[in-house]
């Protein structure tokens, strides 16, 4: 493999939403979603990168709405990181399916369908030329599953975080709102936290911003983004240094 076609991230934690497996309607799983991005992250495994997933479990449950009706915090958040497992599962299947060899960990323990969530054995995985979706979020409620990907993004020595959205970067303003809001090529850590950028949990992007670990927010659905990102091409946001 010539210096052009190398990759230029080794390692990469690909965090995606739980909305990315579901169809048309925006809720449940879809399997056609979930092969298409099966696809996706088989274009760059099979460039030689090494890849976790973190999902997340917005397209089962939403829990700010079980809290909006009275319901704890905590119970809506533990509801959340089982239903990241479901995703996981059906991510492994669709990625299985396609000859890539897959394992789900999670931080919640249920080890009769998926394997605890352990650093080393994540990192092995990865080494053996396998998938490794991560469920469970963090194991705690009131965490994010972007502070999760930050976090386990740093717990396996990943390159970069990849942050797959439905759009091509981090706007001034919802560029689905204004038509004028302008994407940016690059942002520091903390001209992201002062912009309180919407794509990406702030606890999340602090956590890389004390750790070096760099960030980039793309649209997983353009077809090319994600090769070009471990290429090292310019794609969607790059958040990092100062």
């Amino acid at each position: 493999m010539n210096q052009a076609s190398t990759p230029r991230y080794r390692r990469i934690v690909l965090k995606l939403s739980g909305e990315a497996l579901a169809g048309p309607q925006g809720f449940g799983i879809d399997p056609d979603q979930a092969a298409t991005i099966a696809r996706k992250i088989k274009s760059v495994y099979d460039l030689g990168v090494q890849v976790a997933v973190v999902i997340g479990a917005g397209n089962l449950w939403r829990g700010h709405l079980g809290v909006q009706q009275g319901m704890s915090q905590a119970t809506a958040d533990h509801m959340g990181m089982i239903a990241t497992v479901m995703n996981g599962l059906a991510l492994q299947d669709a990625l299985e399916r396609i000859g890539v060899s897959t394992r789900v960990q999670t931080a919640v323990m249920m080890n009769q369908v998926a394997e605890p969530y352990i650093r080393l054995r994540a990192i092995r995985h990865m080494e053996k030329g396998r998938v490794v979706v991560i469920t469970g979020g963090t194991g705690n409620p009131y965490f994010t599953t972007d502070t999760a990907a930050a976090l386990r993004g740093m717990e396996v020595n990943a390159d970069v975080i990849i942050k797959g959205t439905q759009v091509d970067g981090v706007y001034t303003s919802d560029p689905k709102e204004n038509p004028d809001a302008k994407r940016f090529d690059r942002l520091s850590y903390s001209d992201a936290i002062k912009y309180r950028v919407r794509v990406m949990d702030l606890t999340a992007v602090t956590l890389c911003m004390d750790h070096r670990l760099p960030l980039i927010v793309l649209n997983i659905w353009d077809d090319q983004a994600l090769i070009d990102a471990v290429m090292g091409k310019p794609v969607g946001t790059l958040i990092d240094g100062e």
